[in-house]
């Protein structure tokens, strides 16, 4: 599930909810063979039409609009199916060519699965999301756990039932991979859900705006860390979460570094670049670390700070990045932006970087 998505989507709710105006709450729960979006895409409906959020790339949108309008209508949680690859679909007007089966949860009630929601964005750390759902004509008991190693927000009366959706809950957690699995009587989604990248950017310099604009639009968080006040500024970085005037050595202490955390050194002053990769390399070293120019840059910031005895492990050395970026053949700052923050997903997500055409299988992970 992607964070931005949800964020917009509880904005809208609460927006929705200080006007009067019902709505429902949309969920991909499953899908077989191939579908624009994944289990976990969410759009949010207002009885007055407004869509917050996707569940496709737009073709299922104004069908599920008129479904979701029938739910508030009926206040009862529905289950809807698309069947792509039926040819008879082109009648509703979908005409998908996903060549899958999609299946939607409609809750016209959706504030435990928006608190639940909420909660999760609390968290600097991995949550689980349970839904529950039929694919029988039955009841449809929608959004109902949250999971954390430190606390369980439930309404599922069944007590056996939770017990069961905890113990895939606590799989989902450590296996860091989504799944659909089939109890009694319902089926459940039990859905991992990450906080959203935060980016910590050493350098407050021209080329920095894109790297910050690129990485808000997909909803991270971003940290500006630079020892010049002028450049450091939020007029120059209106979309930063966090902005920093310091030295390297008190800005690090400050900034929680989880596994979510990477940074970027991309001030252009060579000496504060070592002196932020010196600070880092004595924490604990976040996943990526991009360094801006040349290789010999990097090579020789680490001689010197080996000359210190700061010598990085293996492991170390493996989440540091430089040149930073992937190879895109990116001349301007707005490229080399978004060379730099298309590594950083590839890092993050674990993929190795090749066009989809060479890929073998589905685009997407399947959900067991």
């Amino acid at each position: 599930m992607i964070m931005k998505e949800v964020a917009d989507i509880i904005k809208a709710f609460k927006v929705a909810q200080q006007d009067g105006r019902r709505t429902a709450l949309a969920t991909v729960v499953h899908v077989e063979g191939s579908a624009y979006r994944r289990p976990g895409a969410r759009m949010l409906v207002t009885e007055t039409g407004e869509l917050t959020g996707a569940i496709s790339g737009g073709c299922l949108e104004g069908d599920a609009l008129r479904k979701a309008l029938f739910a508030i209508s009926q206040q009862q949680n529905r289950l809807v199916t698309y069947d792509t690859t039926d040819e008879e679909d082109a009648k509703f007007g979908i005409q998908l060519g996903c060549n899958g089966i999609i299946h939607i949860l409609f809750e016209p009630n959706p504030e435990h699965a928006i608190m639940l929601l909420e909660k999760a964005m609390e968290q600097r750390q991995d949550t689980i999301l349970s839904t529950l759902f039929s694919l029988k004509h039955g009841p449809q008991p929608g959004t109902c756990l949250l999971y954390t190693p430190d606390a369980v927000l439930s309404n599922v009366d069944d007590k056996t039932l939770e017990a069961e959706i905890v113990k895939h809950a606590t799989e989902v957690f450590y296996k860091k991979t989504s799944l659909v699995t089939q109890y009694d009587q319902v089926s459940g989604f039990i859905e991992l859900l990450q906080p959203p990248v935060s980016l910590v950017i050493a350098g407050a310099g021209n080329d920095a705006i894109p790297v910050a604009d690129m990485a808000k639009i997909l909803g991270w968080n971003i940290t500006i860390v630079d020892g010049r006040a002028a450049q450091a500024t939020q007029q120059r970085f209106p979309k930063a979460d966090k902005i920093m005037v310091a030295r390297p050595g008190e800005a690090v202490p400050l900034i929680k570094i989880d596994e979510r955390t990477v940074f970027v050194l991309m001030t252009h002053n060579y000496n504060y670049d070592i002196a932020m990769l010196k600070a880092l390399l004595l924490q604990e070293v976040p996943t990526y670390i991009g360094s801006l120019g040349p290789r010999r840059k990097l090579e020789r910031m680490l001689e010197e700070l080996s000359d210190q005895g700061i010598v990085p492990t293996e492991e170390q050395r493996a989440n540091i990045y430089g040149p930073v970026g992937l190879d895109l053949g990116a001349e301007t700052s707005e490229e080399i932006a978004l060379s730099i923050i298309a590594e950083i997903k590839s890092v993050m997500t674990g993929k190795k970087v090749r066009s989809l055409r060479d890929k073998k299988g589905p685009i997407h992970n399947v959900y067991e």
